[in-house]
């Protein structure tokens, strides 16, 4: 298989933001800012760093696997999913629609390729990935299983009860990224709950901490990379990934109201200007 070269995933990654940005307008509900942030970090993800195949297994033998805790984000995976070939580009038009299999948040209900655990509560997603693991463990396989999780949602207490659970049980074959954009739905982060020094914490907690820049694409497939050769050494491992919600959208970038807004029409014809067609439209 080709790996693709960065400029080419930097042009999927932009292509990705425009299928957000129709798919939320299209369905006049959603959530484009985090989705448009993590661009970058699910295209590296997918087309880089995982060792994922198709067809899709639920179980996830011998793979990869990833849980997106932030289910809120769903925009992001589904066009990450679709343009990786687990199920047609044009089913992307369905989003949020009734009897569609792309709900506002991921489930597993409606059989969607790609989606091992329905997500959207935040706080859980973490526990879920530490079982997970946990069973690669147990059935000595040797895949890794990915997750990702807003900063917001690290005001959940599930989330560092589970953080003292994988290190004191030396889940190692666990890679966990924090979108650490600052914003969340009712405002700045900062001013809702201020989260403190997360490195620090993490450390504190028995984690190997990375911290990384979520919208450079040269620097997220460093960090994962570095991730991955911290794996099996007996630590869980953790990307602290800042980003700017609504990147690179000018008038979305680091705006909490952004966080489950959809764009009007002339909105997103002004976000879609700053972002050129590069694999073609849905």
């Amino acid at each position: 298989m080709n790996v693709p070269s960065i400029g080419e995933l930097q042009q999927l990654a932009t292509q990705i933001r425009r299928d957000v940005l129709r798919m939320v307008h299209g369905a006049q509900s959603g959530h484009p800012g985090g989705s448009l942030g993590c661009a970058d970090f699910m295209t590296a993800l997918y087309f880089r760093i995982m060792n994922h195949r198709l067809p899709f297994s639920m179980q996830g033998h011998n793979e990869d696997v990833f849980v997106l805790s932030n289910g809120h984000i769903s925009p992001v995976w589904y066009s990450t999913l679709a343009r990786s070939g687990y199920f047609p580009l044009e089913e992307l038009k369905t989003f949020r629609k009734i009897n569609s299999r792309l709900q506002g948040h991921p489930a597993t209900h409606e059989g969607l390729p790609g989606v091992r655990v329905a997500t959207g509560s935040l706080g859980q997603g973490m526990s879920v990935a530490i079982g997970m693991a946990l069973a690669k463990r147990l059935n000595h396989d040797s895949g890794l299983v990915f997750s990702l999780h807003g900063d917001g949602e690290l005001q959940e207490g599930q989330c560092w009860e589970a953080a003292l659970f994988a290190a004191h049980h030396r889940v190692d074959n666990l890679i966990a990224t924090v979108d650490w954009n600052g914003q969340q739905i009712d405002g700045p982060t900062p001013k809702v709950m201020d989260l403190g020094d997360l490195k620090a914490k993490f450390d504190a907690f028995g984690w190997h901490t990375l911290n990384c820049n979520g919208n450079v694409m040269e620097e997220v497939i460093k960090t994962l990379l570095e991730a991955k050769s911290c794996c099996s050494k007996g630590k869980p491992v953790i990307i602290l990934m800042k980003t700017h919600m609504g990147f690179p959208v000018d008038f979305m970038m680091d705006n909490h109201e952004w966080h489950g807004v959809a764009p009007n029409d002339e909105q997103l014809q002004r976000a879609l200007e700053q972002l050129p067609v590069t694999l073609g439209d849905y």
